[in-house]
């Protein structure tokens, strides 16, 4: 499964856009090219979020940033301001990112309270476990880590663009996703150390309710 999102990933994140800003610029024009490259990639997000039925925080941030760029790609006029226009969403994204941070309500620990929720656990139950201490630090290392990555990917994009200008927009799609994969990695591999001692932590109060439950009914008979 995990191969098949990487490949697809792959696809309409980079080889389509590829293949229709190359052959189509000089049919269509740079930004028309530039525009419609964007469209496998907002498809096939929306259909992610369809089919992993994402209704919740994390879905909502996910649509909520589909529709704000692709506002802002079709206001954009050209390709060149198109293009310094994701600079200056990628910045945006990454100062919400530092305010949640900043006020102690990462984004990352909603992302959790998401996961577990999809799992039979209320958001009530479930979100005063996510901030304890020992808990609660990791996901601030999380948003950190889309703090930085949101500078990392704006300040590489700036760089090209002003190296190569719309010229660069085939190594913009590589590099970025070749960025947004290692972020990525560490970001998922930090969940993962995270979530064996909280499911552990449910798992005990599922073990407890159980028991509860058992001594009740043996006092019914």
């Amino acid at each position: 499964m995990k191969k098949k999102l990487i490949l697809l990933d792959m696809i309409c994140y980079v080889a389509l856009p590829f293949l229709i800003w190359n052959y189509g610029r000089e049919l269509l024009g740079d930004y028309p090219a530039m525009l419609i490259s964007t469209i496998p990639g907002f498809i096939y997000t929306v259909y992610r979020f369809v089919v992993e039925r994402q209704f919740n925080i994390a879905g909502l941030f996910i649509i909520g940033s589909l529709f704000i760029n692709t506002t802002v790609n079709l206001l954009s006029g050209s390709a060149e301001q198109m293009l310094w226009n994701g600079v200056y969403l990628g910045l945006f994204y990454a100062l919400i990112h530092f305010i949640v941070f900043i006020i102690k309500r990462p984004l990352a620990l909603y992302f959790a309270v998401d996961f577990v929720y999809s799992q039979g656990w209320s958001r009530n139950e479930s979100t005063p476990v996510f901030y304890m201490k020992g808990n609660f630090k990791w996901f601030q290392i999380i948003q950190i880590l889309f703090i930085i990555r949101g500078l990392f990917i704006a300040g590489l994009k700036m760089w090209l663009l002003q190296k190569y200008g719309v010229e660069g927009y085939n190594q913009m799609l590589i590099y970025r996703q070749i960025s947004e994969w290692l972020f990525g990695l560490l970001i998922t591999a930090i969940f993962i150390y995270t979530n064996v001692p909280i499911s552990k932590y449910f798992e005990q109060i599922r073990m407890e309710e159980a028991r509860a439950d058992s001594k009740v009914n043996k006092s019914l008979i």
